[in-house]
């Protein structure tokens, strides 16, 4: 028998007040963060958030300074099972993408109130939570997501339900402990960040269905992104990407060789940020290559190129789709299965290719770059546009050039725009501005952060307040 709308409110009611008077037993999760049962880890997240709207500011605070020293402390166990479980990527990087998320994941001083005074009184604007929120996580950056999520979300007075990727369940769940420990050590409320024991579809269409999660959060594929922005619940979507870089006759080749080899090597190219199509002035091309290979890339050509293609991507009815036994992986395991000679230890694999090709065409999440010569800046820059494919997530470009630069970020209009750096530089790594996971391009919230995870509140006081 189907449920009416006030029955489930009532059921939902009655759990949440379970939760708070310890009628629902811990014995049904890990560390009262990891349930058998989804309902009683989002009721729980529930009676976490009301417990934390009791804390101060300045508690909050403490809360998330804490969660920051355990992500750093944790930070290698959380990186080596990781790879252990996904095989994607490569250990030091996911290292440094824990504790990125770790210290540059902004707090409460994200929160700003506004505040407006004239003949008619005051008028205070406030940062709000939403209560709980929902959040979706990728097997790419799988512990790093989950730290960035719940400092995020948290500093801005929510909790979390994650339901992490079925592949990566097992590091997520340990970065949720980790940072739920940290939190109760300091003094807040167990269960500000929970999870189901075993993430499915199913949990997932309980999170995004339930009348009480008022927030989704999704950072994953392009199908579940679809799915949670029909939810009817205001969502925060991180959709996929394909990102041109742009190399110039004016680039300094040796910065851009280095540079672009360093983020589409980084992580195996699993960042949705990540170099995933080279187009390069004729002018310059081969220096260009010539540089990239002493910075670590191999280069193949022929047939050699049609091997690593029938390897990393499958043909299906004429549509090209990655294989995802090499999604994350090191370039020498992708040439060795190719049956492709090579030397040394390569860490990104580059092909001069025709501007159609798959390899420009796919985001495929692996070390195999692209590359493709053009006349000029003008045509460069068309391509790059048509490669993006409307995403508007990351765009890049190689150049001293300052109109060719301006010209270009006009064009790609893309979330994150990288001038003469590596990619990841546009995620806080080595370039200025806060770091994020969870990139909102679909729904316009861009590198987001605690605000992002607030609604606005305005209070109206009429009268004699104003002094001057």
């Amino acid at each position: 028998m189907a449920l009416t709308k006030e029955q489930i409110h009532a059921i939902s009611a009655q759990m949440t007040q379970d939760v708070s008077n310890g009628t629902i037993s811990s014995s049904s999760c890990s560390g009262c963060c990891i349930f058998d049962d989804i309902n009683d880890a989002i009721n729980t997240a529930i009676s976490a958030q009301a417990q934390l709207m009791m804390m101060s500011l300045e508690e909050r605070g403490k809360l998330i300074e804490a969660m920051r020293q355990a992500a750093r402390d944790h930070a290698v166990e959380l990186s080596e099972m990781a790879h252990k479980e996904t095989g994607y990527g490569k250990i030091p990087h996911k290292i440094a993408k824990n504790l990125l998320a770790a210290n540059k994941t902004p707090g409460i001083e994200d929160l700003h109130p506004t505040a407006y005074s004239g003949d008619d009184g005051l008028t205070l604007v406030e940062t709000a939570p939403y209560g709980v929120i929902g959040s979706i996580t990728p097997s790419t950056n799988p512990t790093a997501t989950v730290i960035n999520n719940s400092i995020s979300m948290i500093a801005a007075g929510n909790s979390v339900v994650f339901n992490p990727h079925p592949a990566a369940k097992r590091s997520s769940q340990r970065a949720i402990e980790i940072l739920n420990e940290a939190v109760v050590k300091a003094g807040g409320p167990s269960g500000l960040m929970v999870c189901p024991k075993e993430p499915t579809m199913d949990t997932s269409a309980v999170i995004m269905s339930h009348p009480k999660i008022k927030m989704l959060a999704v950072t994953g594929g392009e199908g579940v992104v679809k799915v949670a922005m029909k939810s009817g619940k205001k969502c925060v979507a991180a959709g996929p990407g394909n990102p041109p870089v742009i190399v110039d006759e004016t680039a300094d080749l040796d910065r851009a060789a280095k540079d672009i080899v360093d983020g589409a090597s980084f992580e195996n190219n699993i960042l949705c940020v990540a170099e995933k199509e080279c187009f390069v002035v004729r002018s310059v091309a081969d220096a260009l290559i010539a540089k990239m290979q002493s910075c670590g890339a191999w280069k193949i050509s022929g047939e050699d190129i049609d091997k690593v293609l029938r390897t990393v991507l499958i043909n299906k009815d004429g549509k090209y789709v990655i294989n995802r036994k090499f999604v994350g992986h090191d370039a020498t395991y992708i040439l060795r299965e190719s049956g492709v000679s090579f030397s040394g230890d390569p860490v990104l694999v580059i092909a001069e290719v025709d501007r159609y090709h798959p390899f420009v065409e796919v985001e495929m999440l692996m070390p195999v770059l692209g590359i493709v010569r053009v006349n000029d800046f003008h045509e460069a820059l068309s391509e790059a546009f048509r490669a993006e494919h409307g995403c508007q997530h990351s765009a890049l470009i190689h150049s001293t050039n300052i109109h060719n630069m301006s010209q270009a970020a006009r064009v790609m209009n893309t979330t994150i725009f990288v001038k003469n750096a590596p990619s990841y530089s546009g995620l806080g790594f080595g370039g200025e501005g806060h770091a994020t996971l969870t990139i909102a391009t679909p729904t316009g919230e861009g590198l987001t952060s605690a605000k992002s995870f607030t609604r606005a509140r305005r209070c109206v006081m009429k009268g004699d307040f104003r002094i001057i």
